[in-house]
């Protein structure tokens, strides 16, 4: 039961700081519980201790970051959402730039951490369109540079191989404005070598398993990652991870953050550059002097990469396989060895990868970078590469573990060294609490004249003979003595026999343990050269992005000047880091890796322990409980808190020390809470604060409330001033109109009441001289004066003499109703014939044909609703202006009534032919629209009738007598663009000749008379018949199908 109850107590402390008793064993066990208990999350103070799971909890939800926004610290759990939401409130309220440190080994975690600090940061911070764009575009760049900067190694699957760190911004509200992203030193050895069981950057993984097969075929990519070298040729698979849905996700990241189309085409287009020359291999050849030289022997892979970038092959082999040397005025082009032309493919390839990652992190800065102008406040967030020892650990590790010891080192100077000084300098009582300070480690590293890196450089500079060995000689002559370094050598001269420590390697005692690392190829790392050749060579190429990435190559800028080393450039890039770092406010988050294996929910004490002790966390526990939690200059304190005394609200006289200690006298806090320094403040408990935040957010509500009562009832005196105005002169409106109203009613009723009164008296006096007609005479009269009255209204209210119009005004009496009928016809009738009056006799000729052919189609062809709009023209050939027509204009002279163009159907075929058609008084010829000579002459008397469709076709045929003599070959089949016209001057024409009517025949079923015998024709809608001509085909000797639409 006692067992069961330690326990409980010792998972229920989410403070360690609260922990007793204080031990490495109780502080292990409190981790191990919580742990147990899924609880992943333990405080020291104001640092979140975070136990790596390796596996998804519930506790990310929207329900969880409603919880914890604008919560108190120590209100709740402990969670990453609090440190978040705190360093968030810091940066809003109290206008202080905040920077959250993730450090911890590599596989503990530090990349989710960040990425669920940044997603609560985006949660609760403003709504909006251009907000919410800004932090889909800061959120979106996590998933692109993981595909390009990340990779799974034996330690992680996710492992980050750069250092990035990124400066959020925000407005005065705390909206978020845009941000600026940093790198440090990627991994760019991972590109060409890497040990089996990890995977190179997970980009070429994702590009091979989710680009599309027109992508990966314009990439010159096969979708088999065992195809190419530098995939170490492996299965690409890798459990629990979808490489092809990763890539999509990237692509929609991309496009999310701003980038063209035509820029992810050449981003992606330099990555498959790099994986395809991995394939391109050497093979040794001799040449006349006996010297080696090496050459491309199959050049397949070197044409499809010279094909992506626009490059003649010829001088990419020769970049790869010799070099230009220059030797006083003269150029000397001298060939590679198999080994040299492998070391400069390897170095290509590096160079173009690590350059197009720095443009990747350029282009997302150009997307998310702040306009200039703008007040801004700022919250970093680091995630860079943990600690990492391995079995053979080179250059990058070496760097990597540099850069760690100066995350410990502002852990310390923050937490532990400074804190101990200010209370000293403030003259608060302190015991002194022992902690490691490594200091002497980074000395050791980074030190100007004799540190590692220095001499590294030195050695890289030196001229002769420079390798590995002359290097480790120079380090044990300057750093035999230093306490945290030894060699094979240093353990010689101290007679120590150590068989962990190999030759050509070195020791240095790190803040989280010894580490051994191969001085082999720190020499060819920290120089990162690449042969000029190579870099001309990528200059020449007609690839935009790859041609910017090697602006040394351009034959006109050539410098002579060496490049700075890797190792100062990556010294200077932490320097800056670290200036970045000191000048906001920290927020800590120590990630602790429980297990080796990435074991869900396993925890090995043995691999905890070693972690407390190297991150100092009992130190750190130490000097949280021995220290105060909070301090503030006195004024800044004074001005934030003066509104809970009455004595300082609303403004203070005294010195600012007197103010705050007048101020915390009225409130209820412990002495032992507080402690007042020469300039600051200092307060023990977090809670302390935390309820002097309540206190104040009470009070400002107080003080809020009370401006808004003194301003509401300003507001509502004012308002009712002005209503009681408004009241009263309305009142005395409406009463002056009230009496008026009643005057007149009264004045109206005493003058209906005399009228009668006197037409009583008069009706009385006179009664004798009434006859027994009057009553008829007055109806009489009466009914003259209405019908009087109604003439002279219609008189002054006639309608529009329009024709179209047929209103009238209504009767306005029942018995009026079939006069005022009549009199609208009459009306109507006088406005037709005023209407035919005024017309011209063209126009009068042109509705006579509209009512003759509204009396022979209306209703019976679906053509003729179109053809109400289009005047009847007559002549649509232009006889008089052209030329070309005055042989026909001269046949038809003046008796011309239509001339169109008309198609006219074989007889035999049934195909169209154009010909011109002209309608005269007498006759109706048919011409070739070439020699424009009437071919056919059908006297008027010669048609029997005519035939169309009932369809919105221009299809007719004109059927003749067999008497005629102009029609010896039978009827005709004609298309026509007028054909209501056609027909209708036809019939006109016939009735002023002939006097009689045109046969008409409208039917979807006719006979024709042909010179062969009599074909039967029949009408079919269908939409094959074409867009605007009827098409005919001969159904054998004597049928034929009319296709119409």
């Amino acid at each position: 039961m006692e067992a069961t109850a330690s326990l409980l107590d010792a998972a229920a402390v989410g403070d360690l700081v609260l922990l007793d008793p204080l031990t490495e064993e109780s502080l292990l066990h409190a981790l191990q519980e919580r742990f147990r208990h899924q609880d992943i999350y333990t405080y020291i103070g104001n640092v979140v201790i975070s136990v790596n799971p390796y596996c998804s909890l519930p506790i990310y939800t929207p329900e969880k970051v409603q919880e914890y926004h604008g919560c108190n610290f120590f209100a709740v759990k402990p969670h990453i959402y609090a440190i978040a939401d705190d360093a968030y409130r810091s940066l809003r309220d109290r206008d202080r730039d905040q920077c959250i440190l993730i450090t911890g080994e590599s596989g503990a975690g530090k990349t989710e951490a960040s990425k669920l600090v940044m997603s609560y940061v985006a949660a609760v911070c403003g709504k909006g369109e251009e907000v919410t764009k800004v932090k889909e575009q800061l959120l979106q760049s996590n998933p692109v540079l993981e595909a390009f900067g990340n990779a799974k190694t034996i330690r992680n699957d996710n492992s980050s191989r750069f250092g990035k760190y990124m400066d959020v911004e925000f407005d005065f509200k705390g909206e978020p404005l845009g941000g600026v992203i940093s790198n440090y030193l990627l991994e760019k050895s991972r590109i060409v070598r890497h040990v089996r069981g990890e995977r190179n950057f997970h980009i070429f993984y994702q590009l091979l398993a989710g680009g599309s097969a027109e992508l990966l075929q314009r990439l010159r990519l096969r979708q088999d990652c065992r195809h190419y070298g530098y995939l170490n040729r492996e299965s690409c698979s890798l459990p629990g991870v979808d490489d092809a849905a990763n890539f999509r996700a990237v692509q929609n990241a991309m496009e999310v953050i701003g980038f063209s189309p035509a820029e992810v085409t050449a981003l992606l287009e330099v990555t498959a550059v790099v994986l395809k020359l991995g394939n391109v291999q050497l093979s040794s050849r001799f040449q006349a002097s006996g010297m080696e030289a090496c050459s491309i022997p199959e050049p397949r892979e070197l044409e499809e990469i010279c094909q992506l970038v626009g490059l003649d092959p010829s001088t990419l082999e020769q970049a790869l396989c010799s070099r230009t040397v220059k030797a006083r005025d003269e150029v000397v082009l001298t060939s590679l060895s198999v080994s040299q032309g492998y070391y400069g493919r390897d170095a290509l390839a590096k160079n173009i990868y690590g350059r197009l990652f720095d443009w990747l992190v350029n282009r997302i800065n150009t997307s998310i970078q702040v306009k200039p102008g703008k007040q801004r406040k700022v919250m970093g967030v680091l995630d860079i590469y943990g600690f990492e020892i391995f079995q053979d650990n080179g250059f990058e590790q070496f760097v990597i573990n540099y850069c760690n010891e100066k995350l410990q080192q502002i852990f310390i100077l923050l937490t532990l060294k400074e804190e101990q000084e200010e209370y000293i300098r403030e003259g608060i009582q302190w015991t002194q609490v022992e902690f490691f300070d490594n200091s002497i480690i980074c000395n050791l590293i980074e030190n100007g004249t004799c540190g590692i890196l220095a001499m590294l450089d030195e050695e890289c500079l030196r001229p002769g003979t420079v390798n590995e060995d002359t290097f480790l000689g120079k380090l044990d002559q300057v750093c035999a003595a230093h306490r945290h370094y030894e060699s094979k050598a240093t353990q010689n001269a101290k007679r120590v026999t150590d068989v962990s420590l190999p030759p050509r390697c070195f020791r240095i005692h790190h803040y989280a343990g010894k580490v051994t690392y191969n001085a082999t190829g720190f020499i060819e790392k920290n120089n990162d050269l690449l042969f000029r050749d190579l870099s001309q060579a990528m200059w020449a190429s007609r690839h935009p992005l790859l041609r910017s990435l090697f602006p040394e190559g351009d034959p006109q800028k050539v410098s002579l000047k060496l490049p700075p080393t890797a190792g100062s450039q990556f010294k200077a890039s932490v320097a800056t880091l670290m200036k970045n770092l000191y000048s906001k406010n920290p927020n800590y988050i120590r990630c602790i890796k429980p297990n080796e294996t990435k074991t869900a929910m396993l925890f090995t004490p043995e691999l905890v322990l070693a972690q407390i002790r190297y991150l100092g966390l009992l130190e750190n526990v130490r000097v949280r409980r021995a220290g105060y939690a909070f301090r503030q200059l006195y004024g800044p304190f004074l001005e934030r808190y003066k509104m809970l005394c009455k004595k300082t609200w609303p403004r203070w006289a005294g010195s600012e020390r007197t103010g705050v200690e007048v101020l915390l006298a009225e409130l209820p806090i412990p002495a032992e809470e507080l402690a007042y320094g020469h300039s600051k403040l200092f307060i023990r408990s977090p809670r302390t604060l935390f309820d002097l935040e309540r206190r104040r957010q009470e009070r400002v509500a107080e003080l809020a409330t009370l401006i808004q009562k003194m301003f509401r009832g300003w507001r509502c005196r004012t308002q009712f001033q002005l209503m009681r105005k408004s009241q009263i002169l309305i009142a005395a409106w409406f009463r002056g109109h009230m009496q008026k109203c009643r005057y007149q009613q009264m004045r109206r009723s005493a003058l209906l009441l005399q009228a009668y009164a006197r037409g009583w008296k008069v009706r009385k006096a006179y009664k004798k001289y009434f006859r027994s007609g009057a009553s008829a005479r007055l109806a009489n009269f009466i009914y003259r004066r209405l019908v009087q009255k109604f003439l002279v209204g219609l008189r002054n209210n006639l309608p529009p003499l329009a024709v179209t119009d047929r209103t009238w005004p209504p009767a306005p009496y029942k018995f009026l109703a079939g006069a005022n009928q009549e009199l609208k016809d009459i009306f109507y009738r006088w406005k037709c014939k005023r209407y035919r009056e005024q017309l011209t006799p063209q126009r009068r000729a042109l509705l006579q044909a509209k009512l003759c052919a509204s009396e022979l189609f209306k209703d019976k062809k679906t053509l003729y609703p179109k053809s109400l709009p289009q005047p009847f023209q007559g002549e649509y050939l232009g006889l008089k202006q052209n030329p070309k027509y005055q042989k026909l204009h001269a046949v038809a002279k003046d008796k011309l009534v239509m001339a169109e163009a008309v198609r006219k159907v074989n007889r035999a075929s049934g195909k169209t032919v154009p010909r011109l058609l002209l309608l005269t008084t007498e006759h109706l010829m048919l011409a070739e629209p070439k020699g424009a000579q009437p071919k056919t002459v059908l006297s008027l008397g010669d048609i029997r009738s005519v035939s169309v469709t009932r369809f919105s076709d221009g299809f007719l045929a004109l059927h003749l007598k067999e008497t005629s003599t102009g029609g010896a070959k039978g009827d005709f089949l004609l298309v026509s663009d007028h054909l209501i016209e056609l027909v209708t001057r036809l019939h006109q024409t016939l009735m002023d000749t002939t006097a009689q009517a045109l046969p008409l025949h409208i039917t979807d079923q006719f006979s024709t008379r042909f010179q062969k015998g009599d074909v039967a024709v029949t009408v079919v809608e269908s939409a094959k018949g074409g867009h605007d001509v009827p098409v005919c085909k001969k159904k054998g000797s004597h049928k034929m199908e009319v296709l119409v639409h």
